[in-house]
């Protein structure tokens, strides 16, 4: 049962976005059910990725077609996250704001469930949202800056700038999210 630390337990899968990974576990199971690492400072740190967050956070979501996003925090308050769905079902967006980055001003999306726990690492510079896709899903972030109000940013969801494609209409959002100003880099 016991493995080798060498062998890694955290799967790190490269997204179609420059430092965007799908994080995804590797499950020892038996006659309980199974043990698994979701996350590891030191497969993390081996990467390259940050690996120390300082705050983490739950949003819980009543209803599906849950819209939430697209944010981000301006410098010098920039925030990389480990988003995971640890109930229901979400689809998980990521806008690459970067301007140095070779895949600047395009998106992925991932579905994050309850069943396939994986997580989503979103490095700083990135606009972070997601549509539940289940009723009751909650959502728990890992966040490596503390949260500073006013440097709290999102570019919308539907900005033509982007053309990111929801698996369905927003049944619930707020007006902020609602609102955001088409992006100007």
């Amino acid at each position: 049962m016991a493995r080798a630390a060498a062998e890694g337990w955290v799967r790190f899968t490269q997204t179609a976005l420059e430092g965007v990974y799908l994080i995804g576990v590797e499950p020892i199971e038996d006659e309980r059910g199974f043990f698994a690492r979701t996350w590891c400072r030191r497969e993390f740190g081996q990467r390259g990725l940050v690996a120390d967050f300082v705050q983490c956070n739950v949003s819980y979501n009543r209803a599906r077609g849950t819209l939430r996003g697209m944010h981000y925090q301006a410098p010098p308050h920039e925030e990389t996250k480990v988003v995971s769905c640890i109930r229901g079902a979400i689809y998980d967006v990521v806008v690459d704001l970067r301007p140095e980055s070779p895949t600047y001003r395009r998106w992925i999306g991932a579905e994050l469930t309850e069943h396939n726990r994986d997580a989503l690492y979103v490095p700083a510079g990135c606009a972070h949202g997601f549509q539940t896709l289940a009723d009751d899903s909650e959502v728990f972030y890992q966040i490596s800056a503390y949260y500073a109000p006013e440097a709290a940013r999102g570019v919308r969801w539907d900005d033509p700038a982007f053309g990111i494609r929801w698996p369905e209409p927003p049944r619930a959002m707020s007006e902020r999210d609602r609102s955001y100003p088409d992006y100007a880099p």
